[in-house]
């Protein structure tokens, strides 16, 4: 990695204002948290965590930009635009910041959307970014509970809580969450 951890938090929280730095420090302390419990690794939780919402408040033109550029999944680009920055900041971890472990960037990639056959480090971000402790919606106190004896409980909640809203909402859905609840279902009925 071209910067260290302290040159990487400059140049993130640079690019978002103070209440969402906030946020990533919380991301930050509830993924390496949740990394200790469930045997991912610290480091990589972090360092994903500190990166997960770089592209958070660019403008939706340069989201779009990039997504284009790297030939991004197209169809991504037809879906809430809420989404795109995660796509963008694991494009932005490898580019511009020389991250180029797989795993970590798949953890900023998915850390909004879930996916089949998420790994470990995706289920810590993920569930960090409902979590952590600045976090305050309907729910959040059950998920943090979950998450305490239950990784992906913790997850499922997650995802069944966003799922709801956007119902709610009567927004449409990105397919890729669905599929990614479907699939934490199986594993809790093949663990049980």
């Amino acid at each position: 990695m071209g910067y260290s951890r302290d040159e990487l938090i400059e140049a993130v929280s640079a690019q978002m204002p103070a209440k969402r730095w906030q946020h990533t420090q919380g991301v930050m302390e509830s993924a390496v948290k949740l990394a200790e419990q469930y045997g991912a690794d610290p480091e990589k939780a972090d360092l994903a965590a500190i990166l997960h919402d770089v592209a958070k408040y660019w403008p939706i033109e340069k989201l779009k930009d990039v997504l284009e550029e790297h030939q991004s999944s197209s169809e991504l680009l037809l879906y809430n635009k809420q989404l795109w920055h995660a796509e963008v900041g694991a494009i932005v971890a490898n580019h511009d910041y020389g991250i180029t472990d797989l795993e970590v960037l798949d953890a900023i990639r998915y850390h909004t959307s879930g996916r089949i056959g998420m790994t470990l480090l995706d289920k810590v971000v993920c569930l960090a970014d409902y979590i952590e402790p600045g976090r305050d919606f309907p729910g959040v106190n059950n998920i943090r509970k979950l998450a305490n004896d239950s990784l992906e409980e913790g997850l499922l909640a997650g995802l069944d809580s966003t799922i709801s809203l956007l119902v709610s909402r009567r927004e449409i859905i990105f397919p890729l969450t669905v599929l990614a609840r479907n699939d934490l279902i199986k594993q809790l009925e093949a663990n049980s």
